[in-house]
């Protein structure tokens, strides 16, 4: 019976098999028995002129490498072992071990079902006496198993090395071929096909696989049987746990009138999509809902779940929740669902800005849902994404790319930026790459010239994304079923709000009106925001013109001027270098 995991379990989404060789005990003591079988042991790879033959009085410090050595001795001399029989004490747990040939014994005899066809199988055991038989000692605390009887002599036929290795103690299907055969079975391989395939990847001969192509079609009959009760017990499990996820929304609600949830059914009746958020994070939105950040880089590896979460940032520059989805996929209807609810949740009010990481489902979505919001893809989602696709396929050149790439950053046009593109894909010969191809078509959401003048609210810094970081980690501490995480949660999202801010000393930098007024009335967040950005003004110096107008420019730079205007009327400010923006 396939086994349900116990905890529902979220990872970020983003194992190679190693195949290394089980790592024995190492030898001790030089000249001594234990030593020789221990050594042994360390490896099937020990020649057969090396392999020493067990013998009474042989010394192993544990009964797993004895059976290790025995069947590495047995496969060296044509024939396979398996265990017979063990002895149990209080005193001593297992004490003693028999390990027989594979043909020991005969196989009893069974009555034949009356009126069924009944395949006959012919055993194999045939009264093999060969064998080896292991007794525990302990002295002074320390085990050891000593080899109390041994015969290597047989009743049958020993096998070549080219038959022995077609027993089934030896067909064994390593785990780098059982993911490679169960991506082929997916694909739509027929066994016969995939036997072949694995043959000539590795270079053999037809044949010289170390397993038989039904041991391919058992294993893959066997898998999809696990699979289909896994599917079946992981449904049924999900069911109950989402069922009771919505018992703890409708608690919530009794208990919190502002508290708000939705959830859609597919057409069996079974919950789809769950959507909720709180009192609090309702009216936190109302007042600090003009940016959003949309976080989407967690799911759940034990249901398949999506998880979406809304975040802000307040006047003390506190990561605030504004709610959260569970989808069961990521479709474009299933998208539209999840925003259309959260704007319903915020009383029909749209953010200005709104940040995400790049996906171009989430993109659509967006401009379907939100039609008067900006879309924003911060530095800090490309940055990562950067590093995960070139940092391996570049090698040394890496840094070199990386720095080229920051430097897109700084280009202030958008035909400016093309130009730095197109050069930096030909520099590094990635013409072609489709994760370049992809940044490009989504470069109206993060190059520097097309969001200029974008509402983002110290947002799209990497400090902001740390203390969502911070924030998530704190919701996925406890793993356990869906009630339990809707509760951890909520702990989170009430523990942001009411967190509380000790009293900062606010030091004038440039003693200007503005300056002193803002230090009276703004949180310390905010206005070491705004003092930032007074610091950076006094770098600039501005002229006059006739027509009201200002022209601006750095005092270090003789390029690079911009003129600035006033417009009354709109009250709003204008300037050559990023358009307008109201006051």
């Amino acid at each position: 019976m396939a086994s349900i995991p116990s905890k529902n379990v979220w990872i970020r989404r983003q194992q190679c098999p190693c195949g290394d060789w089980k790592c024995y005990v190492s030898c001790e003591g030089e000249g001594e028995e234990t030593s020789v079988a221990a050594e042994l042991v360390k490896s099937e790879r020990v020649s057969s002129e090396a392999m020493v033959s067990p013998y009474v009085g042989m010394v192993f410090k544990n009964d797993t490498d004895a059976f290790e050595y025995y069947g590495n001795f047995a496969r060296r001399n044509g024939f396979s072992i398996r265990k017979e029989r063990s002895r149990l004490s209080p005193q001593l747990g297992v004490y003693k071990r028999d390990f027989v040939c594979y043909r020991s014994g005969f196989a009893p005899a069974k009555k034949k079902p009356i009126g069924e066809n009944h395949r006959d199988r012919k055993s194999v055991r045939c009264g093999c006496d060969a064998k080896m038989y292991l007794s525990k000692e302990v002295s002074e605390g320390v085990a050891q198993w000593f080899v109390v009887q041994f015969s290597n002599v047989h009743n049958h036929e020993l096998l070549e090395d080219d038959q022995v290795r077609l027993l089934p103690a030896y067909r064994k299907i390593h785990e780098a071929d059982q993911e490679r055969i169960l991506l082929l079975s997916k694909a739509g391989f027929p066994i016969h096909r995939i036997v072949k395939v694995l043959e000539l990847e590795k270079g053999i001969h037809g044949g010289q696989l170390p397993f038989l192509e039904r041991d391919v079609r058992n294993f893959v009959q066997n898998r999809k049987k696990i699979v289909q009760e896994h599917d079946a017990l992981l449904n049924e499990k999900r069911e109950i746990d989402t069922i009771e996820l919505l018992e703890a929304c409708k608690a919530t609600k009794e208990s919190d009138e502002e508290f708000v949830y939705d959830f859609t059914v597919d057409a069996n009746d079974k919950v789809e999509h769950v959507a909720w958020s709180y009192g609090d994070s309702v009216n936190a939105y109302d007042m600090f809902g003009d940016v959003v950040y949309f976080d989407t880089t967690y799911s759940s590896i034990t249901y398949g779940l999506l998880l979406g979460v809304w975040l802000g940032i307040d006047n003390h520059g506190r990561t605030i929740f504004f709610g959260c989805v569970l989808l069961q996929d990521e479709t474009p209807r299933s998208l539209a669902w999840a925003f259309q609810t959260f704007i319903r949740f915020m009383r029909g009010t749209l953010p200005q800005t709104i940040l995400t990481d790049l996906d171009p489902g989430l993109r659509d979505a967006i401009r379907s849902e939100l039609p008067g919001t900006k879309h924003v893809i911060s530095r800090w989602n490309i940055l990562s994404k950067v590093s995960s696709w070139f940092s391996l396929y570049l090698g040394p050149r890496y840094a070199e790319f990386k720095s080229e790439f920051d430097l897109l950053y700084s280009v202030e046009s958008s035909e400016d930026f093309e130009i730095r593109w197109d050069q930096m894909v030909s520099m590094f010969g990635l013409v072609s790459d489709k994760h370049l191809d992809l940044l490009f078509s989504f470069r109206e959401y993060w190059v520097p010239s097309c969001i200029r003048g974008c509402l983002l609210a110290q947002m799209a810094t990497s400090a902001y994304f740390k203390a969502v970081d911070t924030f998530l980690k704190g919701v996925f501490n406890a793993q356990t079923c869906l009630r339990s995480f809707f509760e951890q949660v909520g702990i989170s999202a009430n523990f942001q709000s009411h967190e509380h801010q000790e009293m900062q000393y606010l030091q004038l930098k440039t003693n200007i009106p503005i300056e002193e007024h803002a230090r009276s009335i703004l949180t310390p967040f905010a206005f070491n925001a705004l003092q930032h950005e007074l610091v950076l003004a006094m770098q600039y110096a501005a002229s006059e013109m006739a027509d009201g107008s200002y022209l601006i420019h750095h005092f270090k730079k003789m390029d690079g001027e911009r003129l600035v205007m006033w417009i009354e009327d709109s009250e709003q400010i204008h300037c050559s270098y990023g358009g307008g923006k109201a006051l």
